[in-house]
C-alpha cells in the first residue's frame, strides 16, 4: 500500500458515456473509492483534465493557443470545485488548490500548506494546471508528485493499460505488465504527455495506468496491486 499518491483522471471520465458534462455514478464511484484509499491510510491528491468541458482549440482551430489553454484551465477548475462538493457530500474535506487566485473559491498551492492538509487527512484537487499555457495536465500532475514526494501515480484511463498498438484497432494488440520509463520518452509513446514521463523518469516516480472502469480499480491500484501497466523508473 502506497502512503501518498497522485490521481490523474480525465476529464471525460467524470462525463463516462452520459453525453453530459457529469455521471453522477461514475463521479459518486470515484468519490467513494477515494474515501476507501484515505481510510485505508493513504494520502490521495487529484489531477482532473478539463475534456468534458473543452478540448482545445477543436472548437476553433483559428484560436489564439494561448487562450485555448486558458479556457482549458478553468474547466480543470470547474471539475475540481464539482468533486470537491461531491467529496464533502462522502463526508470528505476537499481542498481546491491553483497556482493562481480565484477568489475565495480556491486555494493558492504551496508545498508546505500541501503537505500539512495531506497530514491531516484531507483530499487535495489540483486544478488550473501549472498556471501557464502549453503544458498538459500530465505535466502538472507529475510537477506535483515530484513536489509533495508522492510514492506513485495513478493514471485511470478508459483503456486498461500500455498497448504496443492501438486494441481498438488490434485485436492482436499485446498490453504489457510492465514498461520502463525510458522506452515510453525514447519511442515517444503517446500514453502519458513526454515531459511529464521525463519528470517522473528524473524523480523516480512509478507510474500505474489502469481502467477506470475495472472494479475498485482505484482502491486496488493505491493498495498497490498490478491491474494495469506499471511504468518503471
Amino acid at each position: 500500500m502506497y502512503k501518498r499518491v497522485v490521481l490523474k483522471l480525465s476529464g471525460e471520465a467524470l462525463a463516462a458515456d452520459s453525453g453530459k458534462s457529469f455521471d453522477n455514478p461514475t463521479v459518486g464511484s470515484i468519490v467513494r473509492q477515494i474515501k476507501t484509499v484515505t481510510e485505508n491510510g493513504t494520502q490521495v491528491s487529484l489531477v482532473i483534465g478539463g475534456g468534458n468541458f473543452w478540448r482545445g482549440r477543436s472548437a476553433n482551430p483559428a484560436m489564439d493557443r494561448v487562450k485555448a489553454d486558458q479556457i482549458g484551465m478553468l474547466a480543470t477548475v470547474m471539475n475540481a470545485v464539482y468533486v470537491a462538493d461531491f467529496c464533502r457530500q462522502e463526508g470528505m474535506e476537499a481542498v481546491v488548490m491553483t497556482p493562481f487566485a480565484v477568489g475565495n473559491i480556491t486555494e493558492l498551492f504551496s508545498k508546505e500548506k500541501a503537505n500539512s492538509m495531506l497530514e491531516e487527512g484531507k483530499v487535495l484537487i489540483f486544478a488550473g494546471g501549472i498556471g501557464h499555457p502549453f503544458f498538459s495536465t500530465d505535466t502538472v500532475t507529475a510537477l506535483r508528485a515530484s513536489e509533495l514526494d508522492a510514492d506513485a501515480i495513478l493514471y485511470a484511463k478508459s483503456i486498461d493499460g500500455v498497448y504496443d498498438s492501438d486494441p481498438a484497432v488490434n485485436p492482436d494488440a499485446k498490453k504489457f505488465d510492465e514498461i520502463p520509463c525510458k522506452y515510453i520518452i525514447e519511442k515517444n509513446l503517446r500514453v502519458i504527455d513526454i515531459a511529464a514521463a521525463n519528470l517522473c523518469y528524473e524523480q523516480k516516480i512509478p507510474v500505474e495506468i489502469f481502467g477506470l472502469a475495472e472494479e475498485n480499480s482505484i482502491v486496488r491500484a493505491a493498495n498497490g496491486e498490478r491491474i494495469g501497466t506499471v511504468v518503471t523508473v
